[in-house]
């Protein structure tokens, strides 16, 4: 469905680590990386899509989250999820909602939520009985 999600930065190399480290808990590696622009593209290894991409936005404004807006990401596990929720806060995340169950979208719907450093509400979630 997806082929890719670019999120904005107003800090690259801040923004990088922080994705980094979140996105490698998920299994995630780094396809590309430059400074330079600045930008950087994470994917499951052995597949080309779907892409999370991080970057300056292109018109050269500022980077601001939208309001309604949620980047979910899925994670195997809960376990992975809580180690996900961890890293994220350990690098600076704002928690919205801790790892639990929420058995209103469905039994086995285990998630967190928070905001990374530009604002973006984020959600890693499993959708898998423990």
């Amino acid at each position: 469905m997806l082929s890719h999600l670019c999120l904005g930065t107003n800090d690259f190399a801040r923004a990088c680590a922080f994705y980094t480290d979140l996105l490698g808990e998920l299994g995630l590696v780094q396809k590309f990386h430059d400074p330079a622009k600045p930008w950087a593209g994470w994917m499951t290894p052995g597949v080309p899509r779907p892409l999370f991409v991080l970057g300056a936005p292109h018109d050269g404004q500022a980077a601001s989250p939208g309001n309604g807006q949620m980047t979910a990401l899925l994670a195997s596990s809960r376990a992975q999820v809580d180690r996900c929720y961890r890293a994220a806060l350990a690098q600076g995340a704002v928690c919205e909602g801790p790892p639990g169950l929420r058995p209103h979208y469905h039994a086995h719907y285990y998630g967190a939520y928070f905001r990374d450093l530009d604002g973006n509400k984020l959600c890693v979630c499993c959708h898998e009985e423990e």
